[in-house]
């Protein structure tokens, strides 16, 4: 049995991931870590502050020192900070959404448009995100990204029905052949649409892989 640690700001989501994980047939034990403040301050201030990273840091020791193998972060906000506290800590981290923006790129390389469009709904994700898909872009591919206007607003007040569908009428309004969502929270109002992709899943079953390379 492998122990591992997930880092979550959203409150719904470590059942999400159980799902996704399935630790009774991965092998894995879970270790949840659900801290809404980490988001809320990052949100209040618009940016990673200095005392969230400090408590993205305690959070990662803690996990580590309770024997976690491998951290996956699941918020996209405070993905490069997280990124940057586990160089610090010593801890094996993957995001979330890795996976995803390696996938967007990959499609973007060979679609006609070459344009990756990134829709969040919250300003805070947008940077982190777009740096992270830019990361793995040929040349020449376009990256743009926008908020889905009061679809943040929409799940903070938890009306999760309005929000997908301010998601999903922000996809069908974009013409892009490829659209990542750059909040696991978001994949809900995602549909069916092939040109959509989120992170959920494939960040879980990258984590997977990662894992089984190593047992």
């Amino acid at each position: 049995m492998t122990r591992v640690g997930l880092l979550h700001t959203v409150t719904v989501l470590p059942a999400v991931f159980d799902e996704l994980l399935q630790p009774s047939r991965s092998g894995l034990e879970i270790v949840h870590v659900a801290d809404p403040t980490l988001l809320e301050r990052t949100v209040d201030a618009g940016e990673v502050t200095p005392d969230v990273e400090a408590d993205i840091r305690r959070h990662l020791e803690a996990l580590r020192d309770g024997g976690a193998a491998a951290v996956l972060v699941t918020c996209s906000s405070i993905g490069e900070a997280a990124e940057s506290a586990a160089r610090a800590a010593g801890v094996r981290l993957m995001r979330v959404d890795e996976a995803m923006a390696r996938e967007a790129a990959a499609r973007a390389a060979v679609a006609a448009d070459r344009r990756i469009t990134i829709l969040a709904t919250l300003g805070t994700t947008l940077g982190p995100t777009a740096r992270l898909v830019e990361r793995f872009t040929d040349p020449g591919v376009g990256v743009t990204a926008r908020v889905v206007p009061d679809a943040g607003a929409a799940r903070a007040r938890g009306d999760h029905a309005e929000h997908d569908r301010l998601v999903a009428e922000a996809i069908a309004a974009e013409d892009a052949e490829v659209i990542v969502l750059a909040q696991a929270s978001m994949a809900a109002g995602a549909g069916e649409d092939p040109r959509v992709l989120t992170s959920p899943r494939t960040g879980a079953a990258s984590f997977l892989t990662a894992l089984r390379g190593e047992r």
